[in-house]
């Protein structure tokens, strides 16, 4: 499809949609709040034509817009047409504040909460709440509407990440981790980061190129683990794998659902008749829930379709406990670097 239809196409969803919309963004991000995203979610990369790595696209009816920052500059002039006007970060006005500058009293902003985190979210509503504009969240993503020849969903396959490499078992992660929920007064936990949950887990997949992930998500109960992802990507090893730690599989788009069941502390309640008596390697028994009543997310890295299906008022916003938990690297990691480097001169 050639640029000026993207454009012509998506202007034409954004005037029939309900609301119409006077602006759509496309981030760069996928569902993940990833900088580095699979062919399948370079959506902005598909509307815009910059293929850099980092970016914003925004679309009006009378125009088009992309910001980068100072990485992309030079290619964005070389990769953008004349449609388009290159906004630089750091020198012109952040998109929240040039729309609300420059678009219209009570403006109907589209985005997919999908593709924007809860913090990024929270800012432009902010940003727009001075001339009543408003944050629209679509249902669908206009851009997949469009996109005719959108690359499928790859199948590459999940594989265990050997103790020997991670030093710590899954079991011990959950329970350090389970620990600093009980300290925060809270009873589970969303994680969205993909090198998060292929940490937590320990496991390892290819769905990001030059980035050893699997687009998944987890969910972490004081009684229960969960992982969303696409079940034809688990060998019965892994399956077994995954079993054997505790750590319940469903389909990559049940995450909306439990989250909900999350929120309304039934999440766990779903899966008490397998949780009866069961106790983890660590010989805990199954904990109640009364004295816990707060849902932990990471407001830089949970994506708002996620974060607005729970009570706000129940929700800890906080950086994900797993970020300085895997950047402390055990002894073998610091072994394996010294041999390398050594190998290599």
């Amino acid at each position: 499809m050639a640029e000026k239809d993207i454009l012509s196409s998506l202007r034409s969803l954004m005037a029939s949609h309900s609301p119409p919309l006077d602006a759509l963004v496309v981030p760069s991000e996928d569902y993940h709040q990833s900088e580095y995203v699979s062919a399948r979610d370079k959506r902005r990369a598909f509307v815009s034509g910059f293929t850099g790595s980092a970016g914003l696209a925004l679309i009006t009816m009378k125009e088009a817009r992309l910001w980068t920052d100072g990485r992309y500059f030079l290619q964005a002039m070389q990769q953008l047409s004349d449609q388009w006007t290159l906004m630089r970060m750091g020198e012109d006005p952040a998109v929240d504040i040039w729309m609300a500058d420059n678009l219209s009293a009570d403006a109907a902003i589209g985005v997919d909460p999908g593709c924007v985190s809860v913090d990024t979210t929270k800012r432009w509503k902010l940003a727009f709440s001075k001339k009543q504009q408003k944050l629209v969240q679509t249902e669908t993503n206009l851009v997949d509407e469009i996109w005719k020849n959108r690359p499928p969903e790859d199948v590459n396959p999940v594989s265990v990440h050997p103790l020997e490499f991670t030093g710590c078992s899954v079991a011990e992660k959950l329970k350090d981790l389970r620990e600093k929920l009980r300290q925060e007064k809270a009873r589970g936990i969303i994680i969205s980061m993909l090198d998060e949950v292929a940490w937590l887990y320990n496991i390892r997949g290819n769905d990001v190129p030059y980035c050893p992930v699997v687009h998944a998500f987890a969910i972490v109960t004081l009684n229960s683990a969960f992982l969303y992802v696409d079940n034809r990507k688990l060998s019965n090893e892994v399956k077994s794998y995954l079993e054997e730690n505790a750590v319940e599989v469903r389909e990559y788009t049940a995450v909306v659902s439990d989250v909900v069941l999350l929120s309304s502390n039934q999440l766990d309640l779903a899966n008490a008749e397998d949780a009866k008596d069961i106790k983890s390697d660590s010989d805990e028994t199954v904990t109640t829930v009364s004295d816990t009543v707060l849902i932990w997310v990471d407001p830089g890295s949970c994506c708002y379709a996620l974060y607005s299906k729970l009570n706000s008022e129940k929700v800890l916003l906080r950086q994900s406990p797993l970020a300085l938990a895997k950047a402390i690297k055990v002894v073998y990691t610091f072994y394996f670097f010294i041999v390398n480097l050594g190998s290599n001169k």
